[in-house]
C-alpha cells in the first residue's frame, strides 16, 4: 500500500485489488492483531495496557523517534504540573516487545503490514489525531485513539461521518467513560435523580507548562534535531514548515494553537463527557470568553473563564457549562458544598432539585451537602451503582472489535464533545462571542472563528480529508 507516496488511498486500494471498505476482521474468532501509533509517554501506557490484554497480539509499532531514547515523563522535562510530579511515565523499552517490527511513519507502516492489522491504538499529539485515525479506517481498521478525537471541527467532523462509511468499531480515549462515574450517572439520569440541569461550573486548575513561557511571539527557532527524530511525520498535515523544539516535542505540543487542545482537550473529556452525553448536549449554540488572563496568537492563556450555552433539547431545559482553568482561577463554590468543596479538577452540576459535585475520569457523582445524599441512601432513592463487573475502556474496545461489546465512547459520542472543545479552543483563542448555526455548522458572527473550524492542509496529506 502505497500511501507514504503521491497516491490517494482509494487509488492505492485498486491498484492492488484488496477493497478499502471494511471487510472481515482477521482476529475476529481469536486474537486482535493491533498496531500501536505513538509508543511514549501517555501512548505508551495505552501500548502496555493493550498489550496486558490477552485477546490482543501486539503486532507493529510506530513512533516518530522509535530508535531513541525518549525521555521519561518527569518533573524535569515536563514542569512542575501537580499530578504529573508523581506520576512519571515510563520510557519506552523495545525489549519488552522483541521480534516486534517497528517504523517511525505510520504511512510506511500501512504499506507493508496493511494486510496483517486489524486495528490500531493511537496515542500522538492532537494535531496527528486525524490523519492517523482517517487513514487506518479507510484501510478498514478498527480505532482507538487519546482524546481529544483531533484538533479542529473539521476534523473531528470527518472523522464522525468516516464512523458512520466504513462501520467499523472506533472508541475515544477518555478511559473513565468506562468507569463509576459512566454507569453512575446513566443510572441516575434514569432514576430521575439527575434531571432538569440548568447550569454546570467545571475547573481545571493546575499548571500548565505554557504558564512559565512569558509572551510568546512566534515559534522557536535555531535548535538542534535529534538525528533519530523524523520531524516531518511529526509535523504532519501542519501547513507552514515549523523548526523542531523541546517546547514543542516532547509534551509542550499541547500549549500551541497549532498542534494542541490546552486545557480542554487534555482534561474536558474527563470532566464533561457523561454531563455531554446523557444530558444530550450536542454542540452550543454560543461560546463566550467570558474571561481571558494572558491571551496570545501562539499559545493558549494563564486562565479563562469560556461559557458554552445549549438550547432546550429532548424535554430538557436550556442550560450553560461555565469551564474555569488556570491557576487561581477556580469555579465558584455553591454554599451546599463549602464544607465539601472540590480539591482538584472538576464540578458542580446544579439542577431544580440537587446539586452534584462531581472530579473527574471516573470520580462518582455526590449530593451536595452529603447528609442530602445519605437520607435519599438510606430511603432507597439514590441507587448504587459501579463499574464493577464491567470492562474497562480499553477492554470494551477489544471485546467490541470482537462483536462481543459496544464501545461506550464511540466516535458518533466524543466527535461532537470533542467539537465542543474545539470551539472554546477558538473562544480562548480570539475572546469574545462567538455564535454557532449547530445545523450548518458554521459560526455567523465571526469570519476568521469561522475560517479556524478547519487548518490548511500541508501538500501531500490532502488524501486524508477526501472522505
Amino acid at each position: 500500500m502505497k500511501i507514504s507516496r503521491r497516491h490517494t488511498l482509494a487509488t492505492v486500494g485498486a491498484a492492488t485489488g484488496w477493497s478499502l471498505i471494511p471487510g472481515k476482521v482477521l482476529g475476529a474468532n481469536g486474537k486482535i492483531n493491533l498496531a500501536a501509533i505513538g509508543v511514549g509517554q501517555q501512548g505508551g501506557n495505552i501500548l502496555r495496557t493493550f498489550a496486558s490484554d490477552p485477546n490482543v497480539n501486539i503486532v507493529a509499532l510506530c513512533d516518530v523517534d522509535i530508535d531513541s531514547n525518549a525521555p521519561i515523563a518527569t518533573k524535569k522535562n515536563y514542569g512542575d504540573q501537580g499530578w504529573m510530579k508523581e506520576n512519571a511515565t515510563p520510557a519506552f523499552n523495545a525489549a519488552q516487545f522483541p521480534g516486534i517490527p517497528k517504523f517511525r511513519d505510520f504511512r510506511v507502516m500501512f504499506d507493508k503490514m496493511g494486510k496483517e492489522i486489524d486495528a490500531v491504538c493511537i496515542g500522538v499529539p492532537d494535531h496527528s489525531h486525524f490523519p492517523i485515525a482517517m487513514a487506518a479506517m479507510m484501510l478498514g481498521k478498527h480505532v482507538y485513539v487519546e482524546k481529544p478525537l483531533a484538533r479542529t471541527f473539521l476534523e473531528c467532523e470527518l472523522l464522525i461521518r468516516a464512523e458512520k462509511k466504513y462501520g467499523l468499531v472506533t472508541q475515544m480515549g477518555n478511559q473513565g467513560h468506562s468507569g463509576n462515574n459512566y454507569f453512575q450517572f446513566k443510572a441516575w439520569k434514569e432514576a430521575g435523580i439527575i434531571k432538569d440541569v440548568t447550569h454546570v461550573d467545571a475547573q481545571m486548575n493546575n499548571n500548565r507548562r505554557w504558564h512559565t513561557w512569558g509572551d510568546v511571539t512566534g515559534f522557536p527557532t535555531g535548535e538542534k534535531m535529534p538525528e533519530d527524530l523524523n520531524w516531518n511525520v511529526w509535523l504532519g498535515t501542519t501547513p507552514e514548515k515549523i523548526d523542531f523544539s523541546a517546547k514543542l516535542h516532547y509534551g509542550n505540543w499541547r500549549g500551541w494553537h497549532q498542534f494542541g487542545t490546552g486545557c480542554f482537550g487534555d482534561w474536558g473529556a474527563h470532566i464533561l463527557d457523561t454531563i455531554h452525553e446523557f444530558l444530550e448536549l450536542g454542540l452550543p449554540e454560543k461560546v463566550s470568553a467570558k474571561t481571558l488572563t494572558g491571551r496570545n496568537d501562539y499559545v493558549f492563556p494563564l486562565t479563562s473563564v469560556v461559557n458554552f450555552q445549549f438550547p432546550e433539547r429532548n424535554g430538557m431545559p436550556a442550560m450553560d457549562i461555565d469551564w474555569y482553568d488556570g491557576q487561581g482561577n477556580p469555579a465558584p463554590v455553591p454554599e451546599e458544598a463549602q464544607e465539601e468543596r472540590l480539591k482538584g479538577p472538576g464540578k458542580y452540576i446544579y439542577s431544580k432539585e440537587y446539586i452534584f459535585k462531581g472530579g473527574h475520569h471516573s470520580d462518582s457523582l455526590q449530593i451536595v451537602p452529603y447528609e442530602k445524599m445519605r437520607e435519599l441512601m438510606v430511603a432507597g432513592t439514590v441507587p448504587k451503582v459501579s463499574a464493577k463487573g464491567k470492562s474497562s475502556h480499553h477492554e470494551n474496545f477489544i471485546l467490541a472489535c470482537k462483536g462481543e461489546e459496544k464501545t461506550r465512547s464511540p466516535f458518533s459520542v466524543a466527535g461532537p464533545l470533542s467539537q465542543m472543545f474545539t470551539l472554546g479552543c477558538l473562544a480562548q483563542r480570539l475572546g469574545g462571542e462567538l455564535e454557532f448555526d449547530r445545523k450548518n455548522l458554521r459560526i455567523t458572527n465571526n469570519k476568521l472563528a469561522n475560517s479556524l473550524l478547519k487548518d490548511e492542509i500541508r501538500k501531500g496529506w490532502e488524501q486524508f480529508y477526501k472522505l
